[in-house]
C-alpha cells in the first residue's frame, strides 16, 4: 500500500469528487459510515457517544457520525468550540442536521470539565484532520490534555488531533492519546515512526472509495508492506525441483560463549528454503552446531574466533551473529571484504567492526543488506535526533554506498539506493530480545540464496520474522516467546501465503 503526503490524500480526494463523480457532502457521508460500521462491529455494551468536533471536514465526519450513530440506537453527544465563528461549509450541514435532532446534546468545550461521563462512554476525536499544519494552542490544546486524562475508551477519526501527517510534533505539544485510529483509506508516515506511532493505538485503515485509478498513477517513495506486495514476491516452490535449485547459504557466526547466535542464525536459514547451509564457525562450537543444526555443514573458521572466511563461491553469506570483534577476526573479515563483491549480509559485530572506521563503509559490496537497529545505525553514520532524521540519513547513506538499509524498529524499515522505503507492520513486542536479529539474518541471507533480489529478500525476510513472531506470540503471549519460536513458526508463516 502506497503512503501518502497530505497534500497527496487531499489530491485523491479532489480527484475522486471530480471524476467518480461524487458530491464532497456524500464523501463525507461515506467516511462517516465506514466509521460508524466500525463502531457497530467493535464496540459492546451499548456505548453511549462522546464526539468532540473541530470546524473542519474532520469535525464535518464527526457531525455525521453523530447523527448516523443516534438512528442507530445510541446515546449521543456532541462538544464543540461554540466561540469558533466559522464551520467548512459541508462541517456546517452536518452540525445544523445534528441541531436539528433533539436527542443529540451539543455542548460547548468549556462545559465538558463539568460533564458527567457514564460507565459505558466512548471519547471520539474528530478535532482535526490531516490538514493540520501547526501545533494546537488554546482551547484546542486544553481540551485534548483534559481528553488524554480520562480512562475511557478513545477513537480517533482519521488521524490523532495534534499529530501531522508526515512529519514529527513540536516538543511539549498537545497531541490526543487514542486507543484506535480509524484512517481513511491509507497509512499516514506518523502511524509508523515510535514518536508519533504511540499516540495512534491500534490503526484500522477503513476503505472510503477513493479513486483507484489515482491511487494506482500517483507516484510515492515509501509503502506499507501488506499481504498483496509480499504475495507479488513470494515464489511458491515447483514440485519438480531440486537442492540445487534453492541455492547455498553459509552463516559465518559464533565465537566462544556466543554459539547460540550462530545455532539461531542457521536454523532460521534452514526454515525458510535454504537448499544447501553451510555454517563457518569456530571449532568450540563444532559440536553444539553439530548437534543442534545436523541439517546444515560446518565450516572450520578458527578455534575460538573465526579468523578466516574461505567459502564456497556460488554461495550467500550472511555475516556477524555472535562473531565478536577479536582483532584476528576484525583483520580477517576486513581482508574478506576487500576481496569479495557479491552482495552479503551484515549485522551485529559484521557492523560494529564496519564502524570503527568510515573508510571501512565503502568495502561493503554493492546491493548488499545490512540490518542495524538503532544504536548500530549511529555507530555507523552517526547520531540522529529521533527516527524521521535517522530514515532520512538512511536514505542517503543507502544511496551513497548503494545497499539496502533494514533499520529494525517497531515497524522495521528497508530503504533502497532507489530512496524508495517500505515499512513492515507484522512483528510484536515480543520479539525485543536478544537472538531475534540472528534469526532475521538467517532468513533474508537464505531467501538471498533462493534466488530473490536484495531488494525483495530483505521485504519478504522482515515481513516472514515479524508474522512468525505474532504466531508465536499467540501461543506464548509476548512476554514468553523466545527467539527459537520465531524459527519454529517460519513454518506456518509461509503456509498463510500458500
Amino acid at each position: 500500500m502506497k503512503i501518502f503526503s497530505a497534500e497527496q490524500i487531499r489530491k485523491c480526494d479532489l480527484d475522486t469528487i471530480q471524476n467518480e463523480p461524487v458530491l464532497s457532502i456524500d464523501l463525507m457521508e461515506r467516511a462517516a459510515k465506514s466509521c460508524v460500521d466500525w463502531l457497530l462491529r467493535n464496540t459492546d455494551d451499548d456505548p453511549s457517544f462522546f464526539i468532540f468536533c473541530g470546524n473542519g471536514n474532520n469535525g464535518g465526519d464527526g457531525f455525521a457520525m453523530a447523527r448516523m450513530l443516534y438512528q442507530c440506537g445510541f446515546d449521543v453527544n456532541v462538544f464543540i468550540d461554540k466561540d469558533q465563528k466559522k464551520c467548512s461549509k459541508n462541517a456546517e450541514i452536518n452540525l445544523n442536521k445534528v441541531k436539528d435532532i433533539s436527542g443529540i446534546g451539543v455542548f460547548g468545550f468549556n462545559e465538558v470539565k463539568e460533564f458527567q461521563f457514564g460507565a459505558k462512554s466512548v471519547i471520539i476525536d474528530a478535532l482535526f484532520g490531516t490538514g493540520l499544519n501547526r501545533k494546537l494552542e488554546g482551547k484546542s490544546a486544553e481540551i485534548v490534555q483534559f481528553l488524554n486524562q480520562l480512562s475511557f475508551p478513545k477513537i480517533s477519526i482519521d488521524i490523532p488531533s495534534g499529530l501531522f501527517a508526515d512529519q514529527i510534533f513540536e516538543e511539549g505539544s498537545a497531541v490526543f492519546k487514542a486507543d484506535e485510529t480509524l484512517s481513511f483509506q491509507f497509512w499516514k508516515k506518523t502511524f509508523l515512526h515510535p514518536e508519533t506511532g504511540i499516540f495512534c493505538g491500534k490503526i484500522n485503515v477503513l476503505d472510503i472509495g477513493l479513486s483507484q485509478k489515482f491511487i494506482e498513477k500517483e507516484p510515492s517513495q515509501k509503502w506499507v508492506v501488506d499481504k498483496s506486495i509480499i504475495k507479488g514476491i513470494f515464489t511458491p516452490r515447483n514440485d519438480f525441483s531440486h537442492k540445487g535449485i534453492f541455492g547455498k547459504t553459509t552463516i559465518a557466526a559464533g565465537s566462544f560463549g556466543k554459539m547460540g547466535a550462530a545455532v539461531l542464525a542457521t536454523k532460521s536459514a534452514l526454515k525458510s528454503g535454504s537448499g544447501l547451509t553451510f555454517t563457518l564457525a569456530p571449532k568450540c562450537g563444532y559440536e553444539i552446531l553439530q548437534t543442534t543444526c545436523p541439517e546444515a555443514m560446518f565450516l572450520y573458521g578458527g578455534e575460538n574466533y573465526i579468523s578466516h572466511f574461505e567459502v564456497e563461491e556460488d554461495s550467500f553469506i550472511g555475516i556477524g551473529p555472535g562473531l565478536g570483534t577479536d582483532p584476528e577476526t576484525e583483520i580477517a573479515y576486513l581482508e574478506f571484504l576487500k576481496n569479495y563483491r557479491k552482495p552479503l549480509v551484515l549485522d551485529a559485530d559484521a557492523l560494529n567492526i564496519v564502524s570503527k572506521n568510515s573508510e571501512y563503509l565503502k568495502l561493503i559490496p554493492k546491493n548488499s543488506i545490512i540490518t542495524p537497529h538503532p544504536k548500530e545505525f549511529a555507530r555507523l553514520f552517526g547520531k540522529t535526533q529521533n527516527s524521521f532524521e535517522r530514515l532520512e540519513l538512511a536514505q542517503q547513506k543507502s544511496a551513497e554506498l548503494g545497499i539496502y538499509i533494514v533499520l529494525k524498529d517497531h515497524h522495521t524499515q528497508i530503504i533502497t539506493p532507489e530512496n524508495h522505503v517500505f515499512y513492515n507492520i507484522t512483528g510484536n513486542s515480543g520479539m525485543a530480545k536478544g537472538g531475534s536479529g540472528d534469526v532475521l539474518l538467517g532468513i533474508i541471507t537464505s531467501l538471498l540464496a533462493q534466488n530473490y533480489s536484495p531488494k525483495n529478500a530483505a521485504i519478504f525476510g522482515v515481513w516472514l520474522h515479524g508474522k512468525a513472531g505474532d504466531l508465536a506470540a499467540e501461543i506464548h503471549s509476548k512476554e514468553a516467546v523466545l527467539p527459537s519460536d520465531l524459527v519454529e513458526e517460519l513454518g506456518n508463516a509461509f503456509k498463510i501465503l500458500e
